[in-house]
């Protein structure tokens, strides 16, 4: 197992919040302050596609595709997106080529450039650790994004959202540059591989590349337990998510109940044994409603190596959120009107999934029926077996219609959200309709915001890093 840059784990983990929350400039300075700073690995090939048709300001991504390995994948990403100038305020941003079963050079080029390029991003100007961290939910991305990011040098790998028991061994085939593959499920049908070859895809072979860490995110022993029980299977770490943390979150086990604000009642069930995860003998660090001094130093007492860290990070300065959006958020927290509810409904993949009630986004009733349903991004749609044989693609979120269509029944998408257009709007991503429509964002963030008492109002990851470690009496790295 590869040990790229330091051999002391780090305390603090800077959560990957996607899309784009957790970019490249909140992970530099993270891990400039002696902590691991983690990317988000989510829709990368599609973020740096509109950044680059705005004009790429400041030219920090064509700094970045300029030390690309292969220069001619590089060039040919830059010649299909970038546009001097940018594109005038309100133009639809030309489409990327969506996931699939099955395999696209262009997509594949496009995935692996963006993936080097936010590493690399993250990674210059210092020596400390940079991870990046994708979701099990969208294999069909895995190879190709993993491996760009591989070529940057990524030091951690952090995969949840499912089961990540293929990921170690597709680390050491890509760390070779072999064929690297994940088996992705098909509903109604089988698994089929998806995968990115590097030496086809290059027509070159490369120096061996460092193996990175994995760190499992998981919210049960068990599951840890299973994942380290052979080498195959084994990552290198867990990271143990309560059900508070932002974003996606696992369902209580057992049959689901509903609260009075209609929110997924946990149990006693749902609770991780912590002393069964430590008998393990792998590192672990505890995330949802730790990123505090006393959070931090619980977590140390029962035997965790630190904690993980998503909301404080996504409401510093440095942090991709559109900064308007991260204002109001803020404001709300500060004067006691912020609510953040764990929606059942919201994510099409059926996982509740934490909204942040601000008026006029995908929260706001008003807002979610005026939004015309689509799915034209398709991060989140799932591959399924037609009755002919062949694959077809279908998601929660796109018009009901076409979802029954394709087998399912209507109430599997009511109430749903495009995250793939709202999260992308959350950062001033958004996508401008031919007809004047404006995506309108959606904002996730964990349900414990009692952080922000101890940070300034407009604070830096930094005072995060400094108020949690000073507080808990732990040294930086």
């Amino acid at each position: 197992m590869g040990r790229s840059v330091h051999d002391a784990p780090p305390v603090l983990i800077q959560g990957g919040m996607g899309v784009g929350v957790s970019g490249w400039r909140l992970a530099r300075a993270v891990s400039r302050a002696g902590q691991l700073g983690v990317v988000s690995g989510t829709a990368l090939d599609l973020t740096l596609a509109r950044r680059l048709q705005r004009g790429d300001p400041g030219g920090d991504l064509r700094r970045a595709l300029a030390a690309f390995p292969v220069p001619e994948v590089a060039a040919r990403v830059l010649r299909r997106y970038f546009v001097p100038g940018g594109i005038p305020e309100g133009t639809p941003y030309r489409p990327v080529p969506r996931l699939g079963l099955r395999q696209s050079r262009a997509l594949d080029e496009l995935t692996v450039v963006a993936n080097f390029a936010e590493v690399y991003l993250a990674k210059e100007g210092h020596d400390g650790l940079v991870g990046v961290n994708y979701l099990e939910k969208i294999q069909m991305a895995t190879p190709a994004a993993l491996y760009g990011a591989m070529l940057a040098g990524v030091d951690y790998v952090l995969v949840g959202a499912g089961i990540p028991a293929e990921i170690p061994h597709l680390l050491d085939e890509l760390a070779a540059h072999r064929r690297g593959e994940v088996a992705v499920t098909v509903a109604d049908g089988d698994r089929r591989p998806v995968a990115v070859e590097p030496n086809r895809l290059f027509g070159r072979t490369l120096p061996p590349l460092p193996r990175p860490r994995l760190l499992a995110i998981v919210s049960s022993h068990v599951l840890a337990a299973y994942l380290a029980r052979t080498p195959r299977t084994r990552p290198d770490g867990f990271v143990l998510e309560s059900p508070v943390a932002g974003g996606h979150s696992a369902p209580p086990r057992g049959r689901m109940t509903l609260d009075e604000a209609g929110e997924p009642v946990y149990g006693p069930r749902d609770e991780v044994d912590v002393a069964k995860v430590a008998a393990i003998g792998l590192p672990f660090w505890l995330a949802g409603g730790y990123g505090t001094a006393d959070g931090l130093a619980g977590a140390l007492a029962a035997g965790a190596n630190g904690i993980q860290v998503g909301s404080a990070f996504a409401l510093c300065r440095e942090s991709g959120l559109d900064p308007a959006l991260r204002d109001r958020l803020l404001r709300g927290a500060a004067d006691g009107t912020l609510r953040v509810r764990n929606d059942p409904l919201a994510s099409p993949t059926g996982f509740p999934f934490k909204v942040a009630d601000v008026p006029g986004t995908l929260a706001d009733p008003v807002v979610y029926a005026d939004r015309p349903r689509l799915c034209d991004l398709g991060y989140l749609r799932t591959p399924y077996e037609k009755a002919d044989g062949a694959i077809g693609y279908r998601c929660a979120a796109e018009p009901v219609d076409v979802y029954v269509r394709k087998g399912r029944p209507a109430e599997e998408a009511e109430e749903r959200r495009c995250l793939c257009n709202g999260l992308l709007a959350a950062i001033g991503l958004g996508q401008h309709r031919p007809d004047g429509y404006a995506e309108p964002p959606l904002l996730t963030l964990g349900q414990d915001t009692g952080f922000l008492a101890e940070l300034p109002r407009d604070h830096s990851a930094a005072d995060v890093i400094d108020r949690i470690l000073t507080g808990a009496r732990v040294g930086t790295a």
